[in-house]
């Protein structure tokens, strides 16, 4: 996700004849000055209490409105798994095409069937370069016959030579559309690769397509006026998230081996979650963003990283190594880390914001069997936390984003910074259906226009300091050898548009956006409804090989990546 979002005012009014309440969170303050300023603090819980009403109306009336929509579980399964080659890890396929059990142009041919059998079913593949592909599939493989460089010299210069890989499209690759899902955009073509892309080439691997994302990167479900939407594997009237959306399904159906994605609100992770894989969001300032659309500005720069989506947890230190590239030595990925000896916390839920969507009552058990394997597999008791500041965790996300002064605004981006967009009349088009926004861009034009006077309150910056704040208490608890386990998000995927219904509910990975630290996404199975649980484990800054290292312990557990296909 990528947007310009303002804080709401946060400030409150102090009255002489009754002393005013503390409350941790800052919410009835938020409430008091965007609803009601005039109110004292002790009427705000009427407020929260109407909030959570409305929230709750809203919640019972989407749940019946798309049930009914999609009533009878219009799914259209996937075609079978045929070519077990789709199923092996990047790391698998680059150890066997060195070895010359395999060739990297048969590899490459067993993908670019798999994509076209899925992509009239799950629309996540926005544009291809297979011939290009299979020209420098062979150019891999002759290299390998050559005898050249042996094969310890192979994994150390080019450990993942002849593997194909895919991107989102906002990463520039030579050749193909970068679009970022916006209309305008649409016939751009880069003249080079993206760093990450440039990286992945020099490592060997072959870039075979670009994936589908949101209008800008800024929503949480792939959807555009270009490309339409995409449609998740395990139950294609789903979403599949964003913005990362296309590169998730896209892996999560076995049409890439592994991928690159971005986050700047959960753009890796919630896509990783709703498709069942794993997805690493590194420590700020670790991977390059150059070369993809939007571009990041000022503080937004630690907000937005670039990391591994993958099937399986094997591969995604070695990619992380090779995106790292000058900067891993600021990392400590060649330790190695004994899972029995970290310390380990988890959070149930945000502490009850009243616009956030509970945790799903699967998810939690899904969490709280984490906790058990840990106990009795290696006796370690882990800890339950409560962060109180997670509860003005949405305020706090707005604010962060809404104090980088040298961010142009969302609107602005809509028009590629020659001007600003005119949501009001693009609004009245989209309701006559002829407008190149999608509803979801239109509307965060909106609230940026209602709320842009709102970094003038005098609360804008406390918000900042709590945020601050809850990244150091977060920081103290985990020092050298600790990892949080933390919600990816409240449901299971949820139907196509029903996140216009539960816009906020994308807080519990843009929180750790905003306090910097390194999270990975991890499936833990499925739910009875057939979609994906998953879980987030957050390691200190610096410190992902811990993360990286329990995400190994849980998909041994837990089984990893379900194929949503029929496997031989």
């Amino acid at each position: 996700m990528y947007s310009r979002l303002w804080a709401s005012p946060l400030g409150t009014r102090k009255r002489k004849d009754k002393p005013q309440p503390i409350h941790s969170s800052g919410l009835w303050r938020l409430l008091q000055n965007t609803l009601a300023p005039h109110l004292p603090v002790d009427r705000m819980r009427w407020i929260d209490l109407l909030l959570r009403t409305v929230r709750l109306a809203m919640e019972v009336f989407s749940r019946l409105l798309f049930g009914l929509m999609y009533r009878g579980d219009p799914h259209t399964p996937l075609p079978p798994i045929t070519n077990l080659i789709l199923l092996e890890s990047a790391t698998s396929l680059a150890t066997k095409i060195r070895t010359k059990k395999l060739t990297s142009e048969e590899v490459v041919k067993s993908f670019i069937a798999r994509i076209k059998e899925i992509n009239p079913i799950l629309n996540c593949v926005v544009d291809t370069r297979f011939d290009e592909a299979l020209e420098e599939a062979r150019a891999a493989d002759t290299l390998i016959r050559s005898g050249t460089e042996d094969v310890e010299t192979l994994i150390t210069t080019k450990p993942f030579l002849g593997v194909p890989f895919s991107t989102k499209d906002c990463f520039a690759v030579k050749g193909l559309r970068q679009t970022a899902g916006l209309w305008i955009r649409r016939d751009f073509e880069p003249d080079e690769d993206a760093d990450v892309v440039r990286l992945m080439r020099e490592a060997g691997a072959i870039p075979l397509c670009v994936t589908n994302v949101s209008e800008l990167c800024m929503w949480w479900e792939s959807a555009n006026t270009i490309y339409g939407r995409t449609n998740n594997p395990y139950k294609t009237c789903c979403i599949v998230g964003g913005s990362s959306g296309g590169e998730g399904c896209l892996q999560s159906a076995c049409g890439i081996p592994f991928g690159i994605g971005s986050d700047i609100g959960g753009s890796i992770r919630m896509p990783s979650f709703f498709n069942g894989i794993f997805g690493h969001k590194p420590t700020y300032g670790i991977v390059s963003n150059l070369g993809q659309e939007p571009v990041a500005t000022g503080e937004a720069c630690e907000f937005l990283v670039t990391g591994p989506m993958c099937k399986y947890a094997q591969d995604l230190l070695p990619m992380y190594q090779v995106l790292s590239a000058c900067n891993a030595h600021l990392l400590k990925l060649d330790s190695k880390v004994d899972v029995r000896k970290l310390r380990y916390f988890y959070v149930e839920d945000d502490g009850g914001s009243p616009l956030i969507t509970p945790v799903s009552s699967e998810l939690r058990d899904a969490q709280r069997k984490v906790v058990l394997h840990l106990e009795k597999g290696y006796g370690i008791k882990a800890k339950k936390i409560t962060l109180k500041k997670l509860k003005a965790a949405l305020p706090m996300y707005f604010a962060k984003l809404g104090s980088v002064e040298e961010a142009h605004t969302f609107c602005q981006e809509l028009t590629l910074k020659k001007g600003n967009l005119n949501v009001w009349t693009e609004m009245a088009k989209w309701c006559l259906r002829c407008s190149h926004n999608t509803l979801p861009g239109l509307l965060l034009g909106i609230i940026e226009k209602l709320n842009n006077a709102s970094k003038k309150s005098e609360s804008f910056p406390k918000l900042l300091t709590m945020c601050d704040d809850l990244r150091k208490e977060i920081k103290e608890l985990l020092g050298e050898d600790g990892v949080l386990l933390f919600p990816s998000h409240p449901t299971t995927a949820p139907y196509h548009s029903q996140p216009l219904l539960r816009p906020f509910n994308f807080v519990y990975t843009a929180i750790i956006n905003i306090t910097l630290f390194p999270s990975t996404q991890c499936p833990l199975g499925l739910a009875s409804d057939g979609l994906p649980l998953g879980i987030q484990v957050v390691a200190n800054h610096h410190h992902d090989h811990l993360s990286l290292a329990v995400a190994s312990e849980l998909e041994k557990a837990f089984g990893g990546w379900v194929c949503p296909s029929e496997v031989p």
